[in-house]
C-alpha cells in the first residue's frame, strides 16, 4: 500500500501551496492555498483541482495565511464534504480571513465584470463569495499541538509549533501499514530565531521525508536589536518633525508584533507623546484572537485579565466613522492600518491625507511585491495615484528590515539539522533564486539528500 506525496503548488514559487498525499486507498490534501501575483498567475486559482474533489478524504492545513488556505472555500463549493484539520487558533483566524477573502473576490469580480460589459463581453463570477467562505468553516476541526490524532485509517496527524504566526504548525503525518510506520514532516512556514512574539520553532529528530519551505533560503535577517535601534531613530525623527507616522501592516502576525514591540519599548521610543491607532477591522479581530490564545506564546502582549494590549494610548477604530476622525489629526498620530502592501484598505485614505506632507513619515515593515503601491513607495516614487488623483510623495519613507515572520537561511538549515537521520528533503514555497543557495548549503554543510520540488513530481515515502 503506497504512502506517497505529489507536488501541485508552491513549487519554485512562494504562493499557492497544495500537495497531495496518498495513503493506501485514501487521498489527503496538504494545504489548499491561493496563488497570488500577477493577474495571469492568479487565473490558476480557477483551474480544475489536480484530483477529483469527490475522492479527497480530508484536508490538513498548516496555518491560516491565504497562500495556504485561500482555495478551501472553492474546494467546499465544488463538493468537498470532509474534515479540514488545523490548529484550533488557525481555525479561529480562518473564520475571519476566509470571509474577508470572499468579500474581496466579490468586489474584484464586480469590477472586472463592469469592465467586460463595456466591451460587450460576459461578466465573471467570483472565485467564491463571502457566504461560501463562511459556510466552509463548519468543516474545520481544531487540534492542539503535540496531540496525535488518527485522521484516516492508519494515518496519524500531529501538529507542532512552527513559530511563524499564531497557530502555525509543522505537520507530521505517520502512516502505519501492517506494523511498519513511515513519517512525512512538512515544515509549514517556519518562524525565525528571536521573533518578538511567537515562541521558538519546535525541533523534530526523525522523519522518512521532509518537505521544507525556502522563502528566505538565500539570505540572513538583520538581528532584531538592529531593527529596534532603527525604529528608535525613526520615532525620534518623526517626533522632531511634528507630523504623523503611517505604518502599513499585515493584519495577522505583523500587526501583533508591532503592538508588542511598542509596549516593550514604550519608554525608549517615548510613545507617551503619541496617540496610537489600530485602524484595521481585520487587525482588531485578529488581535482579539491572539488574546484568546495567548497561552500559545510566552511574550506578554496583553494586560492581565484583559483583551487590551499593554499600550495605554492605543485606540482600536472599528467603524469607518471612527477611522475618518483620524483625518483631522495633523501631528502626533501613529496609524497602523492595512493593507500591508498598500493595495487597498484604510491605509490608502491615510496616505491621501499625509503622503504629501513633508513632516509625515511612512514606515514600511514588510515585504512589498513588485507592482504594488507599497513597492513604489519603497523604490522612491515621486508621485502616487489614489482614486484618480495624483499626490506628491513628500513624506519620509523608511524601510525597516528584521521583522519577517519567516526564518532565514540559518534558521532553515538549523531546523533541518535536528533530523538525526538526515532524511531526503524537498524544498517548496520559495523562488529558485532562494532555493539554489539553500540547496547548496544543505548538501555541502550537512550532506543532506536535498532537492527542489518540481510541479507534479511524485515521491514515495519510505519506499
Amino acid at each position: 500500500m503506497a504512502f506517497e506525496l505529489q507536488f501541485f503548488g508552491a513549487t519554485e514559487r512562494v504562493t499557492g501551496s497544495l500537495y497531495v498525499v496518498r495513503a493506501g486507498q485514501r487521498t489527503l490534501l496538504l494545504e489548499c492555498g491561493l496563488v497570488q501575483g500577477t493577474r495571469e498567475e492568479e487565473l490558476r486559482n480557477r483551474e480544475t483541482f489536480p484530483v477529483d474533489v469527490a475522492q479527497i478524504d480530508a484536508v490538513v492545513l498548516s496555518h491560516s495565511h491565504i497562500d495556504h488556505s485561500g482555495r478551501i472555500p472553492r474546494l467546499v463549493k465544488e463538493g468537498f464534504e470532509g474534515p479540514i484539520y488545523t490548529h484550533e487558533a488557525s481555525r479561529a483566524l480562518c473564520a475571519i480571513m476566509l470571509p474577508d477573502s470572499g468579500y474581496l473576490n466579490e468586489k474584484e469580480a464586480e469590477w472586472e465584470s463592469r469592465k467586460r460589459q463595456r466591451k460587450n463581453l460576459p461578466g465573471i463570477e467570483p472565485l467564491y463569495t463571502q457566504e461560501d467562505a463562511e459556510a466552509c468553516i463548519g468543516q474545520f476541526v481544531g487540534l492542539e499541538y503535540e496531540t496525535p490524532q488518527e485522521i484516516l485509517p492508519g494515518l496519524t496527524l500531529t501538529l507542532h509549533d512552527a513559530g511563524h504566526i499564531l497557530g502555525a504548525s509543522m505537520v507530521e503525518l505517520t502512516h502505519d501499514e501492517s506494523g511498519r510506520t513511515h513519517t512525512l514532516v512538512f515544515s509549514g512556514d517556519l518562524g525565525y530565531r528571536g521573533a518578538p512574539l511567537m515562541d521558538a520553532t519546535k525541533r523534530l529528530s526523525r522523519a522518512d521525508l521532509v518537505l521544507m519551505e525556502s522563502t528566505y533560503g538565500d539570505r540572513l535577517h538583520r538581528p532584531i536589536g538592529e531593527t529596534i535601534d532603527e525604529l528608535t531613530e525613526v520615532f525620534d525623527s518623526a517626533r522632531a518633525a511634528q507630523g504623523n507616522v503611517l505604518i502599513p501592516a499585515f493584519t495577522v502576525g505583523r500587526t501583533q508584533d508591532l503592538l508588542y514591540l511598542m509596549a516593550e519599548h514604550f519608554d525608549r521610543w517615548r510613545l507617551d507623546d503619541w496617540t496610537i491607532f489600530l485602524d484595521s477591522p481585520m487587525g482588531i479581530k485578529a488581535t482579539d484572537i491572539y488574546s484568546r490564545y495567548r497561552h500559545l506564546f510566552a511574550a506578554r502582549l496583553f494586560e492581565p485579565k484583559s483583551d487590551n494590549p499593554e499600550l495605554p494610548n492605543l485606540y482600536a477604530t472599528r467603524t469607518s466613522e471612527e477611522s475618518m476622525t483620524i483625518n483631522d489629526i495633523e501631528s502626533g498620530a501613529i496609524i497602523i492600518a492595512g493593507s500591508g502592501m498598500c493595495t487597498g484598505g484604510r491605509i490608502l485614505h491615510h496616505l491621501k491625507n499625509n503622503v504629501w506632507r513633508p513632516q509625515c513619515h511612512v514606515v514600511i515593515v514588510g515585504y512589498q511585491a513588485i507592482g504594488t503601491l507599497g513597492r513604489r513607495l519603497v523604490d522612491g516614487a515621486e508621485d502616487i495615484r489614489l482614486w484618480g488623483d495624483t499626490y506628491r510623495v513628500r513624506a519620509k519613507v523608511h524601510t525597516i528590515g528584521g521583522l519577517s515572520a519567516h526564518g532565514d537561511q540559518d534558521d532553515l538549515v538549523d531546523w533541518y539539522a535536528s533530523f538525526a537521520n538526515r532524511p531526503p528533503v524537498y524544498l517548496v514555497h520559495g523562488e529558485e533564486r532562494a532555493q539554489v543557495p539553500l540547496l547548496k548549503r544543505l548538501r555541502d554543510q550537512l550532506n543532506a539528500p536535498a532537492e527542489i520540488a518540481r510541479y507534479q513530481q511524485k515521491i514515495m515515502i519510505g519506499g
